[in-house]
């Protein structure tokens, strides 16, 4: 089920309260997903992308977003 979100604060207030808790940031020069509280480091294939939501700024495109819901079975880890 998608979910329809008017902010990024209401998209990461909404994945929170359905469990994706973690803050995974890119980490290009490696190729993955990392996570400093756990510290997990995941490659592609130990993550999947469960729902991907966009935000657009109302006058720069500079203020555009992109939140993903990422999960791990491997590691039982959704952020």
């Amino acid at each position: 089920m998608m979910y329809n979100y008017d902010t990024v604060t209401e998209a990461i207030q909404g994945l929170k309260q359905r469990g994706y808790s973690l803050d995974f940031n890119v980490q290009v020069e490696k190729e993955c997903l990392i996570c400093h509280a756990p510290a997990l480091n995941l490659s592609a294939d130990d993550f999947r992308i469960d729902e991907v939501y966009r935000f657009e700024g109302d006058s720069d495109p500079g203020d555009e977003m992109v939140v993903y819901a990422v999960s791990s079975d491997r590691h039982h880890a959704k952020g």
